[in-house]
């Protein structure tokens, strides 16, 4: 049998294992995805009608996800560039786990574009050559085309750096740098182009302005990470893989800083627009003060506000920063949601109101947009349950290449050589 076949059947075969822990939160996810299913039925035999969208308000729960979950892809660039760039040697062990923390976040990505895609039946135009792929004319064509291509450097990266340990060898250099360099790159052109996707709107004020990149850059790289240290911290907690300190207060610092990037762009967008008043900036108060009676998003607004604030005040104090059993965690949980509703609530739908022509409209998600973006979540962490299993087990060596398959159950540890280990 060929190794990479061998590969493929090991991996499946050993993420198929585990404690009732592990098979307990895969049935929970597993729950919350069948729940998508129905609600994908319901959506794609009936049509957007059954969501809240109107003729106000064309985005909302379903393009959040997605812009969200885009910088939370490219923070991997947080684990990855440390690693390669600036040889950080504890972050260059477990630097496989933030890529398969992508592959699951654009995998998540692809599912809310297709929520959102009115006949996701037609998605075949985006394909080069076949379908009407209005390129290089129109900017969700480069939005394509970027997340396609990250997903394949990281998925490229990651199956082979994790199939060279498997069967003990040493990557080739030659082929694997130079993708690690792309994919760094690249992970800030994800997240660059979808800002230019929104901020190139001259008809949404709130969006119009050239922020709006570096923006989504700093909270990216606030949000991202912080996911990837509460699972580095649950690995750790559960699993016999050993994530040295060193590399969670690397993440944790990087949180810090970017995290007050961005909050001190928000709040030089507040002054910019409130200072002159004009009527650009009734999104902006709606969103914050509310408006003609309508307050249907002032709640999120402050609800993050206070999340990230009281998240970087614990990020600040560098002995609550290192305290990894409470207060690191409660503060990335803060800054995930925090971001989580500035990107949605407070990014996406209150561009929307007033309409260009004026017409306040609120938009309240509806019951299938709900179940089918926990039904999203809960593909993409399954997904990376799966992956990081898999992943975990490579690097513990207990799953690896032997010269007979099917004779055992069971997988010893190996101890690879140093050099191989680099």
């Amino acid at each position: 049998m060929k190794p990479v076949i061998r590969f493929a059947l090991d991996s499946m075969l050993y993420a198929s294992r585990g404690s009732a822990r592990y098979y307990g939160w895969l049935l929970c996810l597993g729950f919350f995805m069948l729940l998508m299913a129905y609600g994908a039925f319901e959506q794609f035999t009936k049509g957007m009608i059954v969501t809240n969208y109107n003729d106000q308000v064309s985005w909302g729960l379903y393009e959040a996800q997605f812009i969200f979950l885009v910088g939370v892809a490219a923070a991997a660039v947080t684990v990855v560039f440390p690693s390669y760039v600036y040889h950080h040697k504890k972050m260059k062990e477990i630097v496989v786990l933030g890529e398969m923390l992508a592959i699951a976040a654009v995998s998540m990505v692809m599912i809310f574009i297709t929520f959102h895609m009115g006949r996701p039946d037609r998605a075949w135009h985006l394909i080069p050559g076949i379908g009407i792929f209005n390129w290089p004319n129109s900017m969700l064509t480069w939005d394509v085309l970027v997340l396609n291509g990250y997903l394949a450097l990281n998925a490229i990266c990651g199956f082979y750096y994790l199939y060279k340990r498997y069967m003990g060898q040493e990557v080739n250099k030659l082929f694997y740098m130079p993708l690690v360099y792309i994919s760094i790159v690249w992970a800030l052109s994800i997240h660059t182009v979808t800002a230019f996707l929104i901020n190139t709107m001259p008809s949404r004020p709130m969006w119009f302005h050239s922020m709006m990149p570096i923006k989504f850059i700093a909270t990216a790289f606030a949000a991202g990470p912080s996911m990837i240290i509460v699972s580095f911290l649950a690995i750790r907690k559960f699993t016999q893989l050993k994530i040295a300190d060193e590399a969670i207060e690397t993440l944790a610092q990087i949180v810090t800083w970017c995290l007050g990037i961005a909050i001190f762009l928000g709040i030089s967008e507040v002054v910019t627009e409130f200072y002159p008043s004009t009527e650009h900036a009734f999104s902006l108060k709606y969103l914050i003060m509310g408006k003609h009676g309508l307050y249907g998003l002032v709640l999120w607004y402050w609800g993050s506000v206070l999340l990230l604030l009281a998240g970087f005040v614990i990020l600040l104090c560098p002995t609550l920063r290192k305290h990894h059993s409470f207060w690191l965690p409660l503060a990335c949980v803060f800054v995930f949601a925090g971001i989580w509703i500035d990107k949605g609530m407070g990014l996406v739908v209150p561009a929307f109101i007033p309409s260009p022509i004026g017409e306040f409209s609120e938009y309240t998600p509806s019951i299938f947009e709900i179940i089918n973006t926990l039904g999203g979540w809960a593909t993409g962490l399954f997904i990376f349950t799966i992956l990081c299993k898999i992943a975990i087990g490579v690097l513990l060596g207990e799953l690896r290449y032997t010269e007979e398959w099917g004779v055992t159950n069971e997988w010893e540890p190996i101890v690879h050589s140093e050099e191989a280990l680099k």
